[in-house]
């Protein structure tokens, strides 16, 4: 069952609870809740077994950004039988409620990936546009755009996030930990 938590609900219980960031890890090393735990979106379905533990013995709590990308994990989640809470607001609304932000040393800051997936949308549209102006039918590239934004709404998944967090820019130039060491983390 997927619940919504406010920042002043998790805020007193934070270490209490198991908390899974699933932003990219460029993202999380940006600045994460303190005690959170990386697991990319596109990754989540590698971590139920670890994630199935963690939700036996008390509250998982996903976070993200805004709050979107927290709610599609703990609809997958539920999904695969495993209760889950999403933070409303993500971690925008933990820092905006004066909160710290824990950061991996030497990350660089990262443009959330709902603003790159903008950027990238609108760039390409523009591209098109524009070359369609020396390349007639380079519109097309725009109409493609287009219709894979309307499909990544009406079916709540985002291909252009995906692809873009798997890029350089959206993972940290320092250690981390990989997912199997946050894995073993979860199973304790």
């Amino acid at each position: 069952m997927t619940t919504s938590l406010t920042v002043e609900q998790l805020h007193p219980r934070v270490t209490r609870v198991t908390v899974i960031d699933v932003r990219s890890p460029g993202e999380y090393a940006a600045g994460h809740i303190p005690g959170a735990h990386n697991i990319p979106l596109d990754r989540l379905h590698q971590a139920l077994p670890a994630l199935r533990e963690a939700a036996d013995r008390g509250t998982v709590t996903a976070v993200c950004a805004s709050g979107n990308r927290s709610r599609t994990a703990c609809e997958q989640l539920s999904a695969a039988g495993i209760g889950a809470a999403t933070l409303v607001g993500g971690t925008r609304a933990w820092a905006a409620a004066g909160h710290p932000l824990d950061r991996v040393a030497g990350s660089r800051t990262v443009w959330a990936m709902d603003r790159q997936v903008r950027f990238a949308a609108g760039l390409l549209v523009l591209l098109g546009v524009l070359a369609d102006l020396l390349l007639p039918g380079a519109r097309w590239l725009a109409a493609a755009v287009g219709a894979g934004l309307v499909f990544a709404s009406v079916t709540d998944t985002c291909a252009m996030g995906a692809l873009l967090g798997r890029l350089p820019h959206n993972r940290p130039r320092t250690a981390r930990p990989d997912l199997d060491t946050t894995l073993t983390a979860l199973r304790r």
